[in-house]
């Protein structure tokens, strides 16, 4: 059987038109907001911002916040939102990681909303997010509770099938973060392979760099 490969290029322009993404986005962004203190003097990293649900909700009380992702459209869609809106604290940058790409600056706190499940090998990013991250700042990854592999219609591109928060909490630990806690973020209810409607959960964990 052919699976037709996922094209997040062409779904870009119609991202925001599900309203149970923005709703994710805003549930995750109260998660976020109960964990960590975000202030006017943190720098930010979206990482698989996608069209900036996540990045343009914290644009308003953070310095500054850079999206990245290895979608094109994506990019270009969350572009014209920040034209559009004259956000001058906000900038994009195409990074695919997945070909070697390496992520660079200094942030405060990096956010990952729904992407981790997209990348193959989990510990060399978390050791990526560690080495930009300033002293005592934070990640702060939220993404799906183990789910049989049936929360995406297409599992082109899915690399895991949601996470045990024990072993993504010790994969935190061994990258060298402190203070890590996690807790159910969102429920997300949709129908499962067989017709019927399913909830799945997506979970926020945070860990923080030592000072």
């Amino acid at each position: 059987m052919n699976i037709e490969k996922r094209d997040f290029d062409k779904e870009a322009a119609t991202w925001d038109e599900v309203p149970a993404r923005v709703k994710l986005a805003n549930d995750i962004i109260a998660a976020i907001s109960d964990e960590i203190v975000l202030t006017s003097t943190m720098d930010v990293l979206d990482f698989g911002c996608g069209t900036g649900l996540l990045t343009l909700q914290l644009q308003p009380v953070v310095r500054s916040i850079t999206g990245v992702d290895s979608s094109r459209g994506m990019i270009d869609v969350l572009n014209a939102k920040i034209d559009t809106q004259n956000l001058p604290n906000v900038k994009t940058h195409y990074l695919d990681t997945e070909k070697g790409t390496m992520l660079e600056g200094t942030y405060h706190l990096i956010v990952s909303g729904m992407t981790l499940h997209h990348v193959k090998e989990i510990r060399p990013l978390l050791d990526q997010f560690y080495s930009i991250i300033a002293p005592s700042g934070y990640l702060c990854i939220a993404d799906l509770d183990p789910d049989d592999g049936q929360f995406h219609g297409n599992n082109d591109g899915i690399f895991h099938f949601g996470f045990d928060r024990a072993l993504l909490r010790q994969e935190f630990m061994d990258a060298g973060f402190d203070d890590i806690r996690d807790r159910t973020a969102a429920e997300v209810i949709k129908p499962g392979p067989d017709g019927g409607m399913r909830t799945f959960t997506v979970f926020l964990m945070t860990g923080r760099r030592k000072p």
